[in-house]
């Protein structure tokens, strides 16, 4: 019987990561699709810039790499790689105390898929037994990773053929809109997700797609600067 609940429980469970992940990969996907369609125009050898996404993973990270690649120096691209992933470094801080009651295993692998919407998911579970929340984390992991790999090679095909007209530039604007539906309640996070696309909406008709570097580093200042002013809050007195 006691199997049995907890069968039913995992089940719940896996439901739930699912649920919860399908309104943010929605977003995502016209973005693997800007993604494929820039790597078929970047002047980094096609085979490379599909390596990014399995190895890389980090949309923003990826679209910046492939569009200044053969432009810019070694460094100036590695450089924009860091800046734009440098919140992960806070989504790590924030993570650390969940991660530390979590096998060696997972202490190593988990960290590869903490994207900006595995982030805004995890941490909302992030009260859950060690077991429990890394079952959902690793469901809700495996779901963008997959996802994303996905579609980044359909943007790569189907990309050429889709009217400019349509705009795909917007999409990592949408991309943040809808991390800002989960992130609401934890202000910083919120705060730099609207921040983040509303830069990268203002700044989508600029050339090399630097509307996306723009938005990222606007959005981890913007959250940034809302952690700490919500660190300084005075406590409310009884």
């Amino acid at each position: 019987m006691a199997d049995t609940m907890m069968g039913d429980d995992s089940t719940l469970l896996d439901r739930q990561a699912v649920v919860d992940s399908i309104p943010l990969i929605i977003p995502a996907i016209p973005f693997g699709f800007v993604l494929g369609l820039a790597m078929t125009e970047s002047q980094m050898p096609l085979w490379a810039a599909s390596l990014t996404s399995p190895l890389l993973f980090a949309g923003a990270a990826q679209l910046a790499m492939v569009t200044i690649a053969g432009t810019a120096s070694l460094w100036a691209v590695i450089s924009a790689v860091l800046v734009i992933n440098s919140r992960h470094v806070m989504y790590s801080a924030a993570m650390a105390p969940t991660f530390r009651a979590q096998p060696g295993w997972f202490r190593w692998l988990g960290p590869w898929v903490l994207i900006d919407q595995v982030f805004a998911l995890g941490s909302l579970q992030a009260a859950r037994p060690p077991e429990s929340f890394r079952r959902y984390y690793v469901t809700v992991g495996l779901m963008f990773f997959s996802f994303w790999n996905v579609a980044v090679p359909l943007g790569m095909v189907v990309g050429p053929i889709v009217p400019t007209g349509w705009r795909l530039d917007y999409a990592p604007a949408v991309m943040f809109a809808g991390l800002t539906l989960m992130a609401i309640n934890r202000v910083p996070a919120a705060v730099a997700a609207i921040v983040g696309g509303f830069a990268s909406l203002a700044a989508a008709g600029l050339r090399d797609r630097l509307g996306i570097i723009i938005g990222a580093v606007a959005g981890v200042v913007a959250g940034a600067i809302a952690e700490q002013a919500r660190a300084i809050e005075p406590e409310p007195t009884a």
